[in-house]
């Protein structure tokens, strides 16, 4: 049995788009934006699809919108979290 390996999460995508699309992400380092999409993926829907013509054709204007919108959400919400959860770390050095 030979399992197709293009199969992947229609999210993913568009939260690289996200995250290209807003400059103000450019400050924080890779680990912690690999934290951010972590946690954002983890609060969002799974799409999985095969082929990105696949959404294209099914996907409309208004649930792009809408997905586009839940992306962006779940982004500031996890670095939000982030920021939070450094803010009340103990200092390691004391």
């Amino acid at each position: 049995m030979h399992l197709d390996l293009d199969i992947h999460n229609y999210y993913e995508k568009l939260m690289i788009e996200h995250l290209i699309s807003h400059p103000e992400y450019s400050e924080f380092d890779k680990e912690f934006m690999a934290d951010v999409c972590c946690l954002a993926l983890t609060q969002l829907p799974a799409r999985y699809i095969r082929h990105e013509i696949d959404m294209s054709f099914y996907l409309s204007s208004d649930d792009r919108l809408k997905m586009d919108y839940q992306v962006d959400k779940a982004v500031k919400s996890a670095i939000a979290y982030l920021r939070n959860k450094a803010q009340h770390r103990p200092n390691a050095a004391r």
